[in-house]
């Protein structure tokens, strides 16, 4: 059967439910509605509106259900995963790869990672939810998608080895940035991240001990610290990953990652990706004319960033060099 006479098509699992007894995931239609918004919710927002979303009963599965499913549709192939430190340019790449309509773009989906954190699943349950997950994200909706490329979220980096396992040949891209920018982004509007207990603090990595001894202007540069060591850490391991360098601008980072994971895209298409970098990454109505930022000193010991930082930058050259 295929995707267009399947009754799920256009249909995407978006949230995952918990109860005390139960977990089941709730659903959404889509309609003609691609992923082309800089967020995940951005798109899910576009379709509340759809009559079959808009119900008061809300279409909803079980977990079994989900899997078993996920095999019925055509979905295109998972071309790379992102990982990003925050506040890096992830969300402009995204944007650019998502200009193309041969690729399905998500960028950064809470279900993924309600998924990842739940206390409700063994890993090999969440390996196959993950995959579900994935193949219906990644479901051929229309004649030109040929590539999934997912943006995961920021401390999603502690999972690289995890996805790794599942992912075994797929390539990874790990962007990241100055660390004062990246703070200085943060300093304008913070990510949730960035706000000691909003996320718990063992997702990072961060101790106890080290919670009692951060004060709330450091707890930022201490999770971006975990995020450099988290890239480094990975990168030892595992070399099918290209390291790309915000600050050596948008556009050598766009053609690097398109280079490394190896797809040919048309002339046409890849016109398309370049004339997005000269819009703003959240607005394309707005025209990027460059960060502005805050004058004074972040209030900041950035000594430990520094070094992890200078870290990356030559194992960047390193990569290069090979």
């Amino acid at each position: 059967m295929k995707n267009i006479d399947h009754p799920l098509s256009n249909w995407i699992p978006y949230k995952l439910i918990e109860t005390d007894k139960e977990a089941y995931f709730e659903w959404i239609y889509l309609a003609d509605v691609n992923f082309a918004e800089p967020f995940f919710t951005d798109t899910i927002a576009k379709c509340n509106g759809h009559k079959f979303n808009s119900k008061l009963n809300k279409a909803v599965s079980t977990v079994e259900n989900l899997i078993e499913w996920s095999h019925e549709l055509e979905s295109v192939e998972l071309r790379s995963l992102v990982f990003h430190v925050s506040r890096c340019g992830s969300t402009m790449l995204s944007q650019c790869l998502a200009a193309s309509a041969e690729n399905i773009m998500i960028s950064e989906a809470p279900i993924i990672d309600q998924v990842l954190r739940s206390d409700y699943f063994g890993l090999d349950k969440k390996t196959a939810l993950i995959k579900a997950v994935l193949n219906f994200l990644g479901q051929k909706r229309f004649p030109q998608q040929k590539h999934l490329i997912v943006k995961l979220d920021a401390w999603h980096i502690f999972n690289a080895g995890y996805f790794r396992s599942i992912f075994p040949e797929v390539p990874f891209g790990l962007l990241y940035r100055n660390p004062t920018e990246v703070l200085k982004s943060h300093q304008k509007m913070m990510g949730m991240h960035m706000v000691p207990n909003l996320i718990p603090p063992s997702v990072f990595g961060i101790s106890s001990q080290e919670i009692e001894e951060t004060s709330f202007r450091q707890y930022g540069a201490l999770v971006l610290e975990k995020y450099f060591q988290g890239f480094l850490d990975f990168y030892e391991t595992n070399q099918n990953a290209a390291i790309l360098n915000y600050n050596d601008g948008m556009k050598n980072a766009l053609e690097k990652f398109i280079s490394f994971i190896d797809i040919e895209y048309s002339h046409d298409e890849l016109e398309k990706m370049l004339e997005r970098l000269k819009q703003h990454s959240k607005d394309k109505n707005t025209v990027f004319t460059g960060d502005l930022f805050k004058e004074e000193t972040l209030q900041i010991d950035f000594s430990k960033l520094n070094i992890l930082h200078e870290k990356l930058n030559n194992t960047l050259l390193e990569h290069l060099e090979h």
